[in-house]
């Protein structure tokens, strides 16, 4: 819901999804079109939808479940977030492996009762927890931090930063979820669908549990595409069993062979398909078009110029800084152009009752939400920690450590808040402005600008991605306390699984650099940019800059003002990433998204129910079984090392 005074009959028939209108007055006197208050609202919640006390929730079982599914799905974001510069949601992904692999474990296990809904939900809580909050400090800040010094930083810096911020982002989340769930029922619609999935599931909807197997099938076809396309182990070659990293375009452009550039080809990937299946046409063609436009126009005009020595260097010489221009660039300004949104964010902190008392819940209502104090009680050490730990690891001053913190706060209002009304988390545009802001506060500091940004942007992106499962919970009539401490137990999982995984996979540099991390690329070039000064540029990286800045609001605002343009304008987002990421990545989105648009064209109820499910599960195979070959092949190395 987009406006703050939404009408509460609206936040009652979203609750409990078929409400009639005679049934909202709770007197025969009441006028039934009556706004509602808000302790009316939360008493009708808790009579009438809520069953935390009447149905399993916190159990081992669904802790345990949520943990290991988190932990997998960790690593798979992990891999993605370096790929291709994305994190996939977690929550609807860990309902539907749950529900298929307890339903397994039922047909083996004599007497295994059924996990109850609010279990999967529980389990949904950890997962989310385990899944998405941990990862993102370590795939940008300090995958960039290895590009800039060569250095890898030492495990338990790592494991406790991860964990700590994580734990920052779930205490975080508790005021959002009293104020943006409870009081102002914005929408999360990932939230909404994750808790209609599990309806559907668990009313035993023929066609839920379909998407559920094809999600399980996708998962196993592209766990078996990521075996062949990287596997290296002898019976694949004994068997043939081996796809081709890549299949080079040869044609000719200006002369040149586009055999030349690095990545222009085809790359035989179920996970870039499926990407582009998740993310649309408008992104996807934008980024093909960005990309013929870089590699078969400026790319062999740069080269036969000899602004760029080789094909090779078209990205990490130039390209880059255009993208990252056009990416920063419209992402700040789609987030200032969101200043009702902003406004509304901070008018409705604390607001008073017109008899000016405080709104309060009902006492059985306190007994099922996170006590306020368990935030204030938390903050409070979890802060020190971190802003000992920035001192200690990357003599970041104490009050800056503690500022980074306190900013989490402020972003994490600012994130939740579009995560609720939109569904979009504004990820890139919170690291940012969080970069920006320490440029300011401490200017030509590259590892506070990476650092102490870090700490701001991964707390407000975990807290606004925690209360999606927060919402799934309150339409679903789950106990808040219960979700609260499986979120705190999957932080844990998450980190024990992330950590690791990121040192095997990736060891050194050179591993880092043969990925071209887009998102990792992106928070380096504007860490250096901010730190050094534009000028620190060639003089064609500049230009290209200032243009790619250009580019980047106009397209935010043409989105902006005039949206149904975005019929004819192609996608900041998808221009900026194909000058950050090989032709390879955005050729294998635009196959994908043109393949659901087909599908849709051709039979568009399944295309409707299957193209997530199908995408969801080719994501998470493949991902998983190419982080897996990577920690193989690491470890391998390792051995033949010593």
């Amino acid at each position: 819901m987009t406006d703050q005074d939404i009408h509460k009959d609206e936040a009652i028939s979203q609750i409990t999804g078929s409400v009639d209108e005679a049934d909202r007055a709770t007197d025969e006197n009441e006028d039934p079109d009556r706004e509602l208050s808000y302790e009316e609202i939360q008493g009708k919640w808790y009579r009438e939808v809520y069953q935390g006390d009447k149905v399993p929730q916190l159990t081992l079982r669904a802790v345990i479940m949520g943990g290991i599914l988190g932990s997998l799905m960790s690593v798979s974001n992990l891999y993605t977030t370096i790929k291709l510069g994305w994190a996939f949601g977690v929550a609807i992904t860990a309902c539907v492996l749950s529900f298929v692999i307890w339903r397994g474990f039922r047909l083996v296990i004599p007497g295994l009762s059924q996990m109850t809904i609010l279990e999967n939900n529980c389990m949904q809580s950890t997962a989310s927890a385990a899944g998405y909050s941990t990862g993102t400090t370590i795939a940008t800040a300090f995958g960039a931090y290895l590009l800039i010094t060569g250095k890898q930083i030492g495990w338990e810096i790592v494991s406790i930063w991860t964990l700590v911020t994580a734990l920052v982002g779930v205490l975080l989340a508790v005021p959002m979820k009293r104020q943006m769930i409870n009081k102002e029922q914005l929408k999360f619609p990932s939230g909404l669908a994750a808790a209609e999935t599990l309806k559907s599931l668990y009313g035993g909807s023929k066609e839920a549990v379909y998407q559920a197997y094809s999600l399980v099938g996708a998962l196993v076809v592209g766990a078996v595409t990521g075996i062949a396309s990287k596997g290296e182990w002898a019976w694949q070659k004994a068997i043939g069993f081996k796809l081709p990293e890549l299949i080079p375009f040869t044609f000719q452009v200006g002369g040149m062979s586009m055999a030349n550039f690095r990545g222009f080809g085809y790359e035989p990937s179920l996970l870039l398909m499926a990407a582009g299946m998740i993310v649309g046409m408008r992104v996807s063609l934008s980024m093909l078009l960005g990309a013929c436009i870089l590699y078969m126009g400026f790319g062999p005009w740069l080269v036969n110029n000899g602004i760029i020595p080789n094909g090779n260097k078209i990205i990490s010489g130039w390209a880059l800084w255009t993208g990252s221009g056009i990416l920063v660039a419209s992402g700040l300004t789609a987030f200032a152009l969101q200043w009702k949104t902003i406004v509304r964010t901070f008018s409705s902190v604390g607001k008073l009752k017109s008899d000016g008392t405080v709104d309060n819940t009902a006492a059985d209502m306190e007994s099922v939400e996170v006590p306020t104090k368990w935030f204030l009680i938390g903050m409070v050490p979890l802060t020190i920690i971190l802003a000992i730990l920035e001192y200690v690891a990357f003599n970041i001053s104490i009050p800056l450590g503690i500022f980074s913190v306190v900013m989490s706060f402020f972003l994490a209002l600012v994130a939740s808040r579009s995560t609720g009304e939109t569904d979009i988390t504004p990820t890139g545009a919170m690291g940012k402005i969080a970069q920006l802001t320490f440029a300011f506060l401490s200017p030509k500091d590259i590892t506070i600008n990476l650092m102490a940004a870090s700490v701001t942007a991964n707390t407000a992106i975990a807290s606004a991605d925690l209360l999606t499962d927060l919402k799934s919970g309150y339409l679903l009539g789950a106990n808040a306390r219960k979700q609260f401490f499986a979120q705190v137990v999957g932080v844990f999982f998450g980190t024990a699984a992330i950590v690791p995984a990121w040192y095997l996979m990736i060891p050194n540099k050179e591993v880092l650099e043969s990925y071209n991390p887009p998102a990792t690329n992106l928070y380096k070039a504007v860490a250096e940019a901010l730190s050094n000064g534009i000028q620190s540029l060639p003089i064609s990286a500049q230009y290209g800059l200032i243009i790619g800045m250009g580019i980047g609001c106009v397209l935010a605002c043409l989105d902006h003002f005039f949206p149904k343009s975005k019929r004819f304008t192609p996608s900041a987002m998808g221009l900026g990433l194909s000058w950050v990421m090989y032709f390879n990545a955005a050729f294998g989105f635009a196959l994908g998204a043109i393949l659901a648009w087909t599908w849709k064209k051709i039979h568009s109820k399944s295309a409707d129910s299957y193209t997530i499910p199908v995408a969801s599960g080719a994501i998470a195979g493949e991902s998983l079984a190419c982080a897996f070959i990577a920690i193989m092949n690491a470890l391998e190395a390792l051995k033949v090392t010593k």
